[in-house]
């Protein structure tokens, strides 16, 4: 009953409607917000879910000259006579309340974490049931953004498997290395990835100013001893860092450190980017990690008396990683998928034996977190529906 108006009135000179509701609640909405949200034809392009109404056209001191109700929608009529219309159940969605808001932003992004440390259990399903069904494909995804890192077993033991995945999310994105790259021991290789020593944790791709937001690697090959994979949920190291050291947390999330990758593979490149190797949003919570020593630059634009500093603050944060506690070990199998969250988890190889072929492939792709969201937002409403 909480979408039933009980009354609708006008206050601030008109500048503003409440609402009290059936429930009780109440809420108030601004008439500038209210113009420019009109959902009649002339304001609002229902087949694009787009707004027409130009800001030019928007008068911001707009009153509203007459309002009109029942139990589920209110009329407004304009000084100039324009006519709008608003659903009471769209209306209390976008409630200007505190509680109202966080709810919906709850919703529109699933910011739920749960982290982890070395006593972890990998979240695993089936390959074939998550092309194929909607349930399976939205606990995949869900997992994905509330964990990290989802493992999917039961692919085939050949290349393009990760291009099955990429078109069950929308699509894959293109890197320097192309829409799919391949992880193994090559002569002259233009990657560290692609040799057979050991990886320390790291993120892919810092030198770009985007970097991928989710990663696929699909093991093809593995090789008997050595190969194992290592993982850690940077966001509880972060957490540990911000507790035992809050002066080398600090250095991190404020230092803009340069990484560099040049080469040639599916096209030739030379990518610079500057990033805070812990990057926080406007409420200092963590939101991504950009951290590859590999591709760290050696130019380094800070002031002199930065520099130590800095690698004191880097090379705790990377013992944290290292510690027992946080750590997680597991060795790939042929046919399983690990699906993982590359701004959120470090992740590294332990070496393997080089021999006269090849013992360990893996085939890798990137995902944008804004297409893995989006079909995560559709595959929810899918599975809502269906239930």
């Amino acid at each position: 009953m909480g979408c039933v108006i009980q009354k609708a009135e006008v206050l601030d000179g008109a500048h503003l409607m409440r609402i009290i509701w059936q429930d009780g609640a109440d809420s108030i909405y601004p008439a500038v917000w209210l113009r420019d949200n009109c959902q009649c034809p002339d304001c609002y392009l229902d087949s694009a879910k787009a707004r027409k109404l130009l800001i030019e056209a928007l008068d911001v001191y707009i009153g509203i000259k007459d309002l009109m109700f029942d139990r589920k929608k209110v009329r407004i009529m304009w000084p100039n006579d324009h006519y709008s219309e608003y659903e009471a159940d769209w209306l209390k969605k976008r409630c200007f309340s505190q509680q109202a808001r966080e709810r919906l932003q709850k919703e529109l992004f699933l910011p739920e974490c749960q982290y982890w440390g070395s006593e972890f259990q990998l979240p695993t399903l089936d390959f074939g049931d998550v092309l194929k069904d909607d349930e399976h494909a939205y606990r995949w995804l869900s997992s994905l953004k509330k964990v990290g890192i989802v493992r999917l077993t039961g692919a085939a033991d050949k290349r393009g498997e990760v291009l099955k995945l990429g078109k069950r999310i929308g699509f894959l994105y293109l890197t320097f290395y192309g829409h799919t790259w391949q992880v193994q021991d090559k002569i002259d290789a233009n990657n560290v990835a692609y040799t057979t020593g050991k990886l320390s944790f790291h993120t892919d791709y810092p030198a770009l100013h985007h970097p991928p937001g989710v990663q696929l690697l699909h093991c093809i090959k593995q090789t008997v001893t050595g190969g194992e994979s290592e993982i850690v949920d940077g966001f509880n190291v972060c957490q540990k860092l911000k507790e035992k050291n809050p002066q080398a947390f600090q250095i991190l999330s404020s230092t803009f450190v340069d990484f560099t990758d040049i080469g040639v593979d599916y096209c030739d490149f030379s990518v610079q980017s500057k990033h805070k190797i812990i990057e926080l949003d406007d409420k200092d919570q963590v939101i991504r990690i950009n951290f590859n020593n590999a591709t760290r630059d050696t130019i380094f634009d800070v002031p002199v008396e930065r520099v130590q500093p800095f690698y004191a603050a880097l090379k705790e944060f990377v013992d944290l990683m290292n510690c027992k506690d946080f750590k997680f070990t597991f060795k790939m199998n042929p046919g399983d998928v690990i699906t993982f969250d590359n701004w959120r988890l470090l992740h590294g190889r332990r070496s393997y034996e080089a021999g006269t072929e090849i013992s360990r492939h893996l085939e890798g792709a990137y995902a944008d977190w804004d297409v893995v969201m989006s079909r995560l937002r559709i595959l929810r409403q899918s599975v809502q529906n269906r239930n």
